[in-house]
């Protein structure tokens, strides 16, 4: 059976006090923390990167979800590695050779994923879903939180779902973007197992919005 998880995305935290933050969610139940790297060229938005992720490694044992929206992340992988990431999620719209970047990840001793943007086609992932540990797919154009969950995203979890069923392929599918208590249960039906979500866990009383999660994932295991 698929274990579902929380990833909250760290990208809606309070800086100010991020580690009093991050440890909320960890005691509330959140097995993963979702960590948004972003440079400025594929996406809009800078975010944060290697220091950040090395100072939030040695503060907590939660898993670190690292996702690269970065152009050629291939050539930054190394050192995500070195920081701490235990997962690395690159673009498949951003590398000249997704499979390449995606060897150079597990070389790195790092669970690798692959994600797509709301425009790309679902079947454009065949080639890896062998080779991927973990299908991320945007249910928001990815640059910015707080957009609103675009609902075409349930049929493309679907679609991904199946691909895998239809191989014999246990792997996680992660959806990012727009993700409250009043959807999440739609996207975990539709097949998704790793949910991210900032705006529905930092906004407003961390403790409760996570054990609220929680709640409905061990529901819909």
């Amino acid at each position: 059976m698929r274990k579902n998880i929380l990833a909250p995305s760290m990208l809606s935290a309070d800086f100010k006090i991020l580690g009093e933050q991050l440890k909320q969610t960890e005691e509330a139940g959140a097995q993963y923390i979702h960590f948004d790297v972003m440079d400025g060229i594929f996406v809009p938005s800078i975010s944060f990167g290697m220091p950040v992720l090395s100072s939030v490694k040695g503060f907590t044992d939660q898993v670190l979800d690292v996702h690269l929206m970065v152009t050629e992340p291939i050539r930054y992988i190394k050192d995500f590695a070195a920081c701490g990431a235990d997962i690395i999620t690159i673009h498949l719209e951003a590398c000249e050779d997704p499979g390449k970047t995606l060897d150079e990840i597990h070389a790195c001793g790092v669970r690798a994923g692959i994600s797509i943007k709301p425009g790309t086609p679902v079947e454009a992932l065949l080639p890896y879903l062998e080779q991927a540990d973990m299908f991320l797919i945007m249910s928001v154009e990815p640059g910015f939180g707080g957009q609103a969950f675009i609902p075409e995203s349930l049929g493309r979890i679907r679609e991904l779902r199946d691909m895998l069923n239809e191989r014999g392929l246990e792997k996680d599918v992660e959806v990012d973007g727009g993700i409250y208590h009043s959807n999440v249960a739609e996207v975990l039906d539709a097949g998704a197992n790793v949910i991210v979500s900032g705006s529905g866990v930092y906004k407003g009383d961390i403790r409760k919005n996570t054990a609220g999660f929680m709640e409905i994932l061990r529901n819909h295991e």
